[in-house]
């Protein structure tokens, strides 16, 4: 899957939240990581992982 920059930055300039925006620049170590989770579960929610969700098709093992 190639990520598209329209996409990305429509993503976070327009739907993440401003505080987690502005925390990247904080000078606190903490607030920055939570920024950046927060920027990352918005991309993610965005553009979908499909990782997460298995095939349809694929059949299950046994444990």
């Amino acid at each position: 899957m190639r990520l598209d920059p329209d996409i990305l930055a429509d993503t976070l300039l327009l739907k993440s939240p401003g505080w987690a925006r502005v925390g990247l620049t904080a000078p606190d170590p903490g607030m920055r990581h939570q920024a950046a989770q927060e920027l990352a579960r918005v991309i993610i929610d965005e553009i979908g992982d499909d990782r997460a969700a298995p095939d349809p098709a694929q059949l299950g093992l046994a444990v």
